[in-house]
């Protein structure tokens, strides 16, 4: 089939290539000349058959909205706009309602993989009506990894990028806890090798997982991290995790605090422990630091 990609960065040039080597038709725009195939989305859309389907992947709020703005104006009724970015789902749903009116169709999908996704594959977590679904599917067919995995139909428009966030938000927990346990073992005096325990837990061990594996590479590379500094930024979807936690009162005690850890790794003085240090001086006469 043909397919029209907005935005060729790190995962969307990747999937321009996966797409293509399916067998697939793929035109790609990004603002960057360099690597794009076509210079404008007016030219974009003028190089497609109809009908159209027409992927977006680009940075999730004002950027999506004035590009799904632009295509709605370009598309015709019976073609389909795709959201792979990484968008909310309450977005999701004002998409869908915008194009429906004027006879487009809107898929949402959330794409996990990176830069491992050309040859592995990327997963897949897409919401919208069965029929654009099935529009989109040789698409989907080609990004997924093989086999009968990595790919679903999630439910409803938003559904795809509610799913991948509350993904990224159980990744935040897994990766504080990888964290955390690597601090404790490069703590202390008995442990003199880090990083092949970590290695060791690779096979056999319940907590196996590519997240260990991607964390032996990182050991490979550093052995004890000395080139990094301890800051983590957040991408936004830990925190639409924990509000909607909230909105449904669902308990997310251990992705909440991963979250609020990475908040606490920005802070070169923590305010708040000198608080805890002022009372513990106050009440039991314990030593504080003085700057």
């Amino acid at each position: 089939m043909e397919l029209g990609l907005v935005g060729l960065g790190k995962m969307g040039g990747n999937m321009r290539e996966r797409i293509r080597r399916a067998g697939h038709t793929v035109v790609g725009y990004d603002r960057n000349p360099d690597i794009a195939d076509v210079h404008s989305l007016d030219e974009l859309v003028g190089k497609l058959s109809a009908p159209r389907v027409v992927w977006v992947m680009v940075p999730a709020g004002e950027a999506t909205q004035s590009t799904v703005d632009r295509l709605a104006e370009l598309l015709e009724p019976g073609d389909v706009v795709v959201d792979g970015g990484n968008s909310r789902w309450t977005d999701d749903e004002k998409h869908a309602g915008e194009l429906a009116a004027k006879g487009i169709g809107f898929v949402d999908c959330g794409v996990s993989g990176g830069v491992w996704g050309l040859e592995n594959g990327y997963a897949l977590m897409y919401g919208g009506d069965a029929e654009h679904v099935a529009r989109v599917r040789p698409v989907f067919d080609a990004l997924k990894p093989e086999g009968d995995f990595g790919s679903v139909h999630a439910g409803k428009a938003g559904a795809g990028h509610f799913a991948k966030m509350v993904h990224n938000g159980i990744e935040y927990a897994m990766m504080q806890a990888y964290a955390e346990g690597w601090e404790l073992l490069e703590k202390v005096d008995s442990v003199t090798d880090v990083r092949e325990v970590f290695r060791s837990w690779q096979e056999g061990t319940v907590i196996r997982s590519w997240l260990l594996d991607l964390a032996v590479n990182a050991l490979d590379d550093d052995e004890h991290l000395d080139g990094l500094r301890g800051y983590a930024q957040d991408s936004g979807e830990g925190r639409w995790t924990v509000e909607a936690a909230i909105d449904n009162a669902v308990p997310l005690p251990a992705i909440t605090a991963s979250l609020f850890a990475r908040f606490a790794s920005r802070q070169e003085d923590s305010p708040q422990m000198k608080m805890i240090a002022a009372l513990r001086n106050q009440f039991g006469g314990h030593a504080v630091e003085k700057k």
